[in-house]
């Protein structure tokens, strides 16, 4: 059975992303939603709190006696409390560093580790999604075939690639040609054949800059394949990806209610608070429900991939089941305010919109 109480230290980076979260971040991402970005310095500052660096192991250069699943959902949760645009923005060297511990090789990882313990974002991104109605994350239609000189050579298109336009290396996934299984390719930027699209406009998560990639006859080393010869297996990975984003939805979900409570609480209608009108009152009672059920299924997933059990479908039902209740909750926020959540002045519209996009975002996160 897995505990639900958080130790100590996870306790302490709950307190200290959670206060940047509410006193930095919630304050800043009105104005980032509008103007399509987070300033610098706010992203610099939730970088130094540590919190990938804190769960990258001792014995490679990070602070963390083991590497948690369990203390990144933590995290992320409060983050996305604050913006979830910010958390992925924040997070996006994770979709790199995360698979180099998970499946990287001792020389992968003793090249490329040092550079998430460094004072700025390391310039790094992942490309996993592809623009297509029936992608399947298991099975890319983007491909890695071997030539005769023993290089992979990438052909396919990805979309919503976080933070690529500048990136100076990107992992990228691609179906082996003789497997069809999703492998990951590290692809240095500038390599011949591989271009950055233009930014994507997108109905929410407006402060990430997310952009299209296409990869024609890209060569890459057979050193630059995660994990090496051997490969990886990409269910483990994608499962880690999906407890990141129900722990997203639920910070998304918890920021949203706690505004419609405060909303209701305050807002009068014939002589009393809307909060007292059964309607209201049981509306926001089963988004309460469903923030706490998402929260046990997105720990206990994070839990069972920490002991080395088979969480592929703990995972999955996690973030299914996250996305469909962001929406629900996220909609209920806006029904509360009534014709004010409708204005962009509140931050419930652009919540809900937020929402929206974890039925889409596959890969986007990963604890």
């Amino acid at each position: 059975m897995f505990s639900l109480t958080p130790t100590d230290e996870q306790q302490m980076l709950i307190d200290t992303v959670r206060r940047y979260a509410t006193e930095a971040v919630r304050p800043a991402a009105h104005d980032a939603d509008e103007r399509g970005a987070f300033p610098g310095r706010l992203v610099q500052t939730g970088w130094e709190l540590g919190i990938l660096p804190g769960s990258i192991p001792e014995s490679l250069g990070g602070f963390a006696d083991e590497y948690s699943a369990v203390t990144g959902a933590l995290a992320y949760e409060e983050l996305a409390y604050g913006d979830v645009s910010l958390a992925l923005r924040l997070m996006t060297p994770a979709l790199v560093a995360v698979p180099l511990l998970l499946a990287g090789t001792d020389a992968q990882r003793a090249r490329m580790m040092e550079q998430f313990l460094g004072e700025t974002p390391p310039p790094v991104t992942a490309a996993l999604l592809e623009p297509a109605i029936s992608f399947d994350p298991l099975r890319p239609a983007t491909t890695a075939t071997r030539d005769d000189e023993g290089c992979y050579v990438l052909n396919g298109k990805k979309a919503s690639v976080p933070l690529a336009e500048g990136a100076a290396s990107i992992l990228v996934y691609a179906a082996d040609a003789e497997t069809g299984q999703a492998q990951g390719f590290f692809v240095e930027g500038g390599t011949p054949g591989l271009t950055v699209g233009p930014r994507e406009k997108l109905m929410g998560l407006r402060a990430l800059p997310a952009y299209s990639l296409m990869l024609e006859n890209v060569r890459v080393d057979p050193g630059q394949r995660l994990g090496g010869e051997a490969g990886i297996d990409f269910g483990l990975i994608l499962a880690h990806s999906r407890v990141g984003l129900a722990a997203l939805a639920v910070g998304v979900m918890r920021g949203a209610l706690d505004y419609a409570v405060n909303y209701a609480k305050e807002r009068e209608q014939f002589g009393a608070p809307i909060a007292t009108r059964q309607a209201i009152a049981f509306m926001l009672a089963e988004c309460a429900i469903e923030i706490d059920a998402a929260r046990l299924m997105a720990w206990e997933a994070a839990w069972a991939l920490d002991q080395g059990h088979d969480a592929r479908r703990a995972a999955y039902l996690a973030k299914e089941y996250a996305a469909k209740a962001a929406l629900m909750v996220t909609d209920a926020a806006v029904q509360t305010l009534g014709g004010h959540g409708y204005i962009r002045e509140h931050p419930v519209e652009r919540w809900l919109r937020d929402a929206r996009g974890f039925a889409a975002i596959e890969g986007l996160a990963i604890v």
